[in-house]
């Protein structure tokens, strides 16, 4: 698993509280992760967080969710549940301790659905990876096909955008992109109709290059790695790129 930054440390309350957690209540591998990598995003769909006994409490009063005889949970025991992961579209991944189930709460669908995991006899920090792989197949039927990447949260990630303008004999953001991985190369790259994301370990980030929108070029960065920035945030400005307005 590719590591965009240095994980950001657990605190001794946090690592303290994690070991007092009953690790049958969570999915395979979940509080090791969080341990080794902390929090942070999985192939840019999961946020992976420490357990939430809190945020789903207000959701029992809501008819969000329709409840029927085959339903995992009632409406009730919602509250009961601890939130560990929420996707970039505002799904809930969820264990619920009472009865030891694991539950996606989706934002846009009807109904919430237990999750049933095959047993696998790893048993490591990794292994809520090959988890988070296979929700993400039952939940959508497909499965990701690009490289495996972590993105840590830290307090020191920095984010600057860029533009390439639109105009007669301009590059396209693909061609851009393309250049690009010539003569930057990158250590893992990540590309698909809508977005290409190459990635820097000497920074601890990537340059992102949003196809879809055809114009914005993100870089994420660690701020203490200031210079490695600058030196790519001047390859792009020379290619055409603009700073947007302050």
């Amino acid at each position: 698993m590719y590591m965009v930054s240095q994980p950001k440390a657990l605190s001794d309350d946090q690592n303290k509280k994690l070991a007092q957690e009953e690790v049958t209540a969570y999915p395979p591998g979940y509080l090791l992760f969080l341990q080794r990598f902390g929090e942070g995003n999985y192939r840019g769909w999961m946020n992976v967080h420490l357990p939430d006994t809190e945020v789903l409490k207000p959701f029992a009063e809501y008819d969000l969710w329709e409840h029927d005889a085959d339903s995992p949970i009632t409406q009730e025991q919602i509250g009961q549940c601890v939130a560990i992961g929420a996707t970039v579209d505002g799904d809930f991944l969820a264990v619920h301790p009472p009865t030891a189930q694991l539950l996606w709460l989706p934002r846009h669908e009807e109904y919430v659905r237990a999750i049933l995991l095959q047993e696998r006899e790893q048993n490591d920090e990794e292994l809520f990876a090959w988890v988070l792989d296979e929700i993400y197949h039952q939940v959508y039927r497909t499965s990701q096909q690009e490289a495996v990447y972590f993105e840590p949260w830290t307090d020191s990630g920095k984010h600057v955008f860029l533009r390439l303008p639109p105009g007669q004999d301009q590059l396209s953001l693909q061609e851009l992109a393309g250049m690009c991985r010539v003569s930057l190369p990158p250590d893992l790259s990540i590309e698909n109709e809508y977005t290409c994301r190459m990635f820097y370990r000497h920074f601890g980030g990537y340059v992102r290059f949003n196809y879809a929108n055809g114009q914005e070029v993100a870089i994420k960065y660690e701020q203490d790695e200031q210079q490695a920035f600058a030196a790519i945030e001047q390859w792009l400005l020379s290619k055409g790129c603009e700073r947007y307005p302050s």
